[in-house]
């Protein structure tokens, strides 16, 4: 894809996103930004750029933030990982992991829902 491309190459990334605000909205495909923004980053972490989320129920130390990153540079292959921290107290421990095509939720509330589903009395 062409802006990944042009994003992974590109000194200013500023002209690049202004180029695609302008191609959206000239063309009236603003409502699809979030599915482009999806394979932009799909594109780039393809190229060895991988950026993702990661939802813990707490605010998460350097050193854990560090591990994760280490964890997905490991099983992807990425050169490079940025991944941003988001607190959601609804997950009530541990973290869930999101990058383009992967996740790894391995937080309390997904726990919980499994034992609730498992064991659901009929």
């Amino acid at each position: 894809m062409y802006v990944a491309n042009e994003l992974a190459t590109a000194k200013s990334h500023k002209q690049v996103v202004l180029q695609l605000a302008a191609y959206l909205v000239d063309t009236r495909r603003t409502n699809e930004l979030h599915l482009i923004i999806r394979d932009i980053e799909y594109y780039l972490s393809e190229m060895g750029s991988v950026s993702g989320v990661i939802t813990s129920a707490f605010d998460l130390t350097a050193e854990t933030k560090k591990a994760i990153e280490k964890y997905v540079k490991q099983h992807t292959g990425a050169k490079e990982v940025s991944l941003t921290n988001f607190v959601d107290p609804a997950v009530l421990g541990g973290v869930k992991v999101s990058i383009p095509g992967h996740e790894l939720d391995a937080t309390v509330r997904r726990s919980l829902t499994i034992l609730k589903t498992r064991y659901k009395k009929v």
